[in-house]
């Protein structure tokens, strides 16, 4: 069973130094970060890996890794006919991320490299981030990482900790209206998007709760999505 810790008792100095403690000199760790879309996860795994490099006083301590450069590019959604659901479980090289996953755990002889998403042009971008062999923490971020379905499954085992980023259902809403307007949907687009496509990914993923290590609380300082 998960841990619900409320934020005033784990800031995010607490949570880089529990990171930071997963991987110690020598070694190299794995921390998941899994979450429903607009609770703050990506930018709770962005913090993370940043204090945790800040206390080592090495730059590469900790990488970020999300998700996201998984999603399959528009045009093979658009010949899926997926296109209009674009993020659920389904739109994703599922495959690819757990294989991803697989070799950050345990290669440390070379470089790995790990697309990133775009959101400039919605499409990932192949090789856009580096996990260097002196990175200690790779902090993997992303909606499906407790689905308890092939090949989901297979990345929980390779995981020192995961962490579900608990964020209530109308502040996620909020935020999701708030970022699809900025990257260019009206306001009523927005908010079907945010209704009728993230919330029903998001029944799934608030279903995988209970497999997570720890529970972090969406609304602490600095994890605003």
């Amino acid at each position: 069973m998960p841990l619900d810790i409320p934020p005033a008792d784990l800031d995010l100095d607490a949570l880089a130094r529990r990171a930071s403690a997963l991987a110690p000199a020598g070694s190299r760790a794995v921390l998941g970060v899994a979450g429903s879309p607009g609770s703050g996860k990506t930018s709770l795994a962005r913090a993370v890996a940043e204090r945790v490099d800040a206390l080592s006083g090495t730059p590469g301590t900790a990488q970020h890794v999300p998700m996201d450069g998984f999603h399959l590019a528009n045009g093979t959604l658009d010949q899926l006919g997926r296109r209009d659901r674009k993020g659920a479980i389904d739109t994703f090289d599922a495959w690819g991320f757990a294989a991803l996953v697989q070799r950050l755990a345990t290669d440390r002889l070379d470089p790995v490299y790990a697309p990133a998403f775009d959101r400039r042009v919605d499409e990932p971008v192949a090789g856009s981030i580096r996990v260097l062999p002196g990175t200690r923490l790779v902090v993997v971020e992303g909606n499906y990482l407790l689905v308890d379905a092939d090949p989901w499954s297979r990345i929980p085992p390779l995981l020192a900790e995961s962490w579900f980023v608990a964020t209530p259902e109308a502040e996620r809403e909020a935020r999701l209206v708030d970022r699809h307007t900025r990257h260019g949907r009206t306001p009523e687009s927005a908010l079907a998007w945010a209704r009728e496509v993230d919330g029903v990914n998001a029944a799934l993923i608030e279903a995988t709760r209970e497999r997570a290590t720890l529970v972090v609380d969406g609304r602490l300082p600095g994890v605003a999505a």
